[in-house]
């Protein structure tokens, strides 16, 4: 993460290198897969903050470029979030600068447009970063979702997000249909929730915690729209 010494290098580099914009972030990505996938224009949206800047503009034009559906709350104050990103040969260096995209509120959430959005979404997709930026969000989202019968999807993240946001993640969790992680993040799961670190037990563990819909999730949307 940048240090208050590193954020002027983002300026810096736009203006000495070729530089490629890409509407990045872990979700961001996911969705940008999920709308190559679908390829029809405007399959997916996202939702997030960003700030009212050039980088702003440029991840918005980078986002509807590849046709997602990009509804940002956009932050008067809070620069964007950006992430530096160099490559050289095999190799790759990143330093990010959350900034803006810690600052979603849920009164964004709450305008007409998202939940014109919310309410036309058949699957929704979150990441474990999102609990600790804003979990009343990821609450209402997921009492939307079971109260529709649609599909809540969530990705542990990371193993930092079991170990100290274990609280907001377990908020959440009675609305999951389908959760994500790679070894290292079920094994902090099952740690944090106190099952041992052997996968298949955290998984079946996770599989049978208790669903605020009672149900398992619905079969996947007819083709064409996620």
């Amino acid at each position: 993460l940048a240090e208050e010494k590193q954020k002027p290098m983002y300026a810096e580099l736009a203006e000495s290198h070729p530089v490629e914009y890409i509407a990045g972030g872990a979700t961001q990505n996911s969705i940008r897969v999920a709308q190559w996938v679908m390829g029809k224009p405007g399959s997916t949206a996202f939702v997030g903050c960003v700030g009212k800047d050039q980088f702003g503009d440029k991840l918005e034009q980078a986002a509807r470029g590849d046709g997602v559906n990009a509804a940002y709350m956009k932050h008067p104050e809070t620069p964007t979030g950006t992430c530096a990103v160099l490559v050289k040969g095999g190799e790759r260096s990143l330093v990010a600068n959350l900034s803006a995209a810690n600052c979603y509120e849920i009164s964004h959430y709450e305008t007409a447009e998202i939940q014109e959005l919310v309410t036309a979404a058949n699957i929704v997709y979150c990441a474990g970063f999102f609990l600790t930026v804003s979990p009343p969000t990821m609450i209402a989202l997921g009492k939307h979702v079971a109260e529709k019968h649609k599909t809540f999807c969530l990705n542990l993240s990371a193993p930092f997000i079991c170990q100290f946001f274990k609280d907001p993640l377990l908020s959440v969790m009675p609305y999951v249909d389908f959760l994500f992680g790679n070894e290292s993040e079920a094994a902090e799961f099952g740690k944090a929730m106190g099952w041992g670190e052997e996968l298949d037990v955290v998984a079946l563990k996770a599989a049978a915690m208790p669903k605020e819909s009672g149900s398992p999730p619905p079969p996947p949307p007819p083709p064409g729209r996620l």
